[in-house]
C-alpha cells in the first residue's frame, strides 16, 4: 500500500512548478506514542518520513504515521489530489471506500480531511483505515496520514487526528 502511494506521489510531483520559497509542514505527533523515525526517503522532488511506535517496526507496526512533501508542485487541487490517493488504493485494495470529512483554507492554503477505510488487500486479508491531511503550500503539496490495522476508523480516533492535522503549521526555512 505505502509503495503504491510513493507512486502516486512521484505521478503528482512531476506536475510541478519552480519552488520559489523554502517552506515545510510542521506537524505535532501526540508524544504518547513515543514515535521514531522509521524511514526518510527523497527522491527528486519528492520527501517520504514514516513514523513508528518506538517499539514497533514495519513487521508488527500498530499504528503508523506518513508525511510526503512534493516540493514544487503548487498547482493541484486539494481535491483532485484526494482522489488520485483513492484512486491508487483501489488498485490493491478494490473494496476500500472513501469519506470526504472536511476542507478549509488556512492562512490561504487550501486543506482536505479524509479518510480511506480497506477491510483488505489484493495480497494480504488484513484490513488497514488511513486519515489523510492534504494541504497545499506555497512551495509543495504535503500529504499526511495516519493508519492503523483496522476495517474502519473510529469517530474518537478521527476527532483525535483531526485535530492534530488542523493544528499542523506551514513554516518558512
Amino acid at each position: 500500500m505505502i509503495k503504491q502511494f510513493i507512486i502516486l506521489c512521484l505521478i503528482l510531483a512531476g506536475i510541478t512548478n519552480d519552488v520559489r520559497a523554502q517552506e515545510k509542514l510542521q506537524i505535532a505527533w501526540p508524544g504518547e506514542y513515543k514515535w521514531k523515525i522509521a524511514s526518510d526517503q527523497k527522491s527528486g522532488n519528492t520527501r517520504m518520513v514514516e513514523l513508528l511506535v518506538g517499539n514497533e517496526s514495519f513487521k508488527n507496526w500498530t499504528i503508523i504515521g506518513t508525511m510526503l512533501s512534493l516540493m514544487g508542485s503548487t498547482s493541484v487541487p486539494v481535491k483532485q489530489a484526494m482522489n488520485a490517493t483513492y484512486t491508487q488504493t483501489l488498485k490493491n485494495a478494490p473494496q476500500a471506500k472513501l469519506k470526504m470529512i472536511e476542507t478549509g483554507t488556512k492562512s490561504g492554503s487550501p486543506w482536505i480531511l479524509f479518510r480511506i477505510e480497506s477491510p483488505k488487500f489484493n495480497n494480504s486479508a488484513i484490513p488497514e483505515s488511513q486519515l489523510y491531511y492534504i494541504i497545499q503550500g506555497k512551495s509543495a503539496l504535503y500529504s499526511n496520514f495516519v493508519a492503523v490495522k483496522q476495517p474502519a476508523l473510529g469517530v474518537l480516533f478521527i476527532e483525535k487526528w483531526a485535530r492534530v492535522f488542523k493544528n499542523s503549521t506551514l513554516v518558512s526555512k
